[in-house]
């Protein structure tokens, strides 16, 4: 394994932690909007790390995998929204 590679795993392995770490604030809260943006937060740390990894292990059909992991974050987001809309959540 080359130095890039190694470099590009550590760098995933960070994106990782960030996304375990945000997962404090997806119990603590205090609000729903708190709680759902630190899922997209979960969520886009992850596709950036299955995007390094892919890199690094040389597998593009990674990439397809991250792509769609976006796509479904991105779906939660506009769920979440027309539903707090939906509910008189818009302030």
């Amino acid at each position: 394994m080359t130095e890039f590679e190694t470099a590009l795993l550590a760098i995933a392995s960070a994106f990782v932690l960030f996304a375990v770490v945000a997962l404090y604030r997806v119990f603590a809260g205090p609000t729903d909007h708190d709680r759902v943006i630190a899922v997209n937060v979960m969520g886009t740390n992850t596709v950036i790390a299955i995007a390094l990894v892919s890199g690094a292990l040389d597998k593009p059909l990674f990439l397809d995998i991250a792509l769609v992991y976006a796509l479904l974050n991105f779906l939660l987001s506009i769920a979440f929204s027309k539903f707090n809309v939906e509910h008189g959540g818009v302030l």
